[in-house]
């Protein structure tokens, strides 16, 4: 499918961030864009305001007549999510649509263009927007299409002048294998979705064929001790090609040096907390050197990236009370989340909130989350968010718990976090998760303002 033939697109689960990402970007191309979402949400919200126009009931009777007949010019976009009985995705598949998934979309917008692709468990959202953020602060107009809402622009898409666009390449359902980029980055490739892989090899795999993917005379930029073979290597901890050196804690701020064989750039201030922000700095910069842009432009950059909505974003900072929001769902995410808040408040009490996200995911993980969550002073544990499963017998969050030595630990609802709150106002308080636990934030964040 060519991109300059499409003319009409329909999402179904336009809803998602990736997916609105594409809505908006069709949109502004002039195309006529419709979907479906199963819930209505600030998002949805947004792209109603803007003038696409979403349903939300499952009934192909609710599809707009200029997407009822099958041609050349349509192109329905799905996101793997959606249940496969599902009346809208089946009238498109029956009536012989072109349906393409997200990454697929992204490979024919992509297509031409100098590709930045960035991959990884768990990192590349915030690494791609940290990437976009500084090519476009030192002068290279790039596109980008985002996995969360980046705070400085607001938004998950970024529409530039060029022709270089930067990608989320998602390993979900190996989705990222529709990509052949020209710079490739990868995070991370700790063991997740294995409701999809069956067992970490097989993940280990996807990511090897996705960096093969490069284009002839492309780059891989890897996080060292990766099972990758060649590429630039990159650490705050390991030996590696690219390495952070003198990190420390200046003001609130995480500082470092970037050291390389050729390069050396010293006190670079970061806008986001955490080594693994600092790891993420080094892969970002990286790929600006490799655009050739001015190191002065770079550590601009870094300084003033605010990051990405929901990924260690600052919901209320006084000298009374801190309430941070993190859409960590990985135990190694928690790891890290959890580490930077040590770090930056080390005699403060740290009250975490957590939702975790999938039965699968909980069974695969239960002792990665309860040794992750060990290191709070205090945890309030939502039941399992079950996005698109089905319960699994023996399989919940009190299994977690159970694996858990911390004595300051329970089992509570939504409810009972507003109450807690309400009443006791803690110091530091951490709201983790991927599920729904972010129809908390406005209500605590009230809540701590008014104690």
């Amino acid at each position: 499918m060519e991109l300059d033939k499409i003319k009409r697109v329909y999402l179904i689960g336009i809803g998602g961030i990736g997916m609105s990402g594409l809505a908006r970007y069709f949109h502004k191309r002039g195309a006529i864009v419709c979907g479906y979402d199963r819930t209505e949400t600030p998002l949805t919200d947004s792209l109603m305001n803007e003038g696409i126009a979403i349903v939300f009931k499952d009934d192909s009777n609710y599809i707009p007549f200029a997407f009822q007949e099958n041609d050349a010019e349509t192109l329905i976009i799905y996101t793997p999510a959606i249940p496969k009985d599902s009346s809208i995705l089946n009238y498109f598949k029956d009536g012989g649509f072109a349906l393409k998934k997200r990454s697929e979309v992204l490979g024919i917008i992509s297509k031409g263009m100098f590709c930045i692709a960035v991959a990884g468990t768990h990192g590349k959202t915030t690494t791609s927007s940290m990437i976009a953020h500084v090519l476009r602060h030192a002068g290279n107009d790039c596109s980008a299409f985002l996995g969360g809402i980046a705070s400085n622009y607001n938004t998950n898409v970024l529409f530039g002048l060029n022709q270089v666009v930067v990608v989320e390449a998602d390993e979900y359902d190996r989705s990222f294998l529709t990509l052949h980029p020209d710079l490739a980055v990868v995070t991370s490739m700790d063991a997740d979705h294995l409701d999809i892989y069956g067992d970490a090899s097989h993940l280990t795999e996807s990511f090897q064929l996705f960096a093969a993917q490069l284009k002839k005379g492309g780059q891989l930029i890897h996080r060292s001790g990766l099972a990758l073979e060649d590429g630039i290597t990159y650490s705050v901890s390991e030996s590696a090609a690219i390495q952070a050196k003198n990190t420390r804690v200046e003001n609130g701020n995480f500082v470092f040096d970037y050291v390389a064989e050729s390069v050396q750039i010293p006190n670079i201030v970061l806008g986001l907390p955490g080594l693994h922000n600092v790891e993420n700095a080094l892969a970002a910069i990286q790929v600006a050197l490799l655009l050739q842009l001015p190191e002065d432009k770079i550590k601009e950059a870094l300084a003033g990236f605010k990051g990405v909505k929901r990924r260690f974003e600052y919901i209320v900072k006084t000298d009374r009370h801190v309430y941070i929001d993190d859409y960590a769902h990985h135990p190694e995410e928690l790891k890290a989340c959890i580490s930077a808040v040590k770090t930056l408040y080390p005699t403060k009490k740290l009250t975490a909130v957590f939702q975790p996200h999938l039965f699968t995911r909980t069974r695969d993980f239960a002792d990665g989350f309860a040794e992750a969550l060990e290191a709070c002073d205090e945890l309030w544990m939502l039941d399992i968010y079950p996005a698109r499963e089905l319960p699994i017998e023996g399989v919940n969050s009190q299994m977690i718990l159970d694996r858990m030595n911390l004595k300051s630990k329970q089992l509570v609802s939504k409810q009972d976090v507003l109450e807690r709150v309400k009443n006791n106002a803690p110091e530091v308080l951490l709201t983790v998760g991927a599920g729904d636990i972010d129809t908390l934030v406005e209500p605590l964040k009230n809540s701590l303002k008014n104690a």
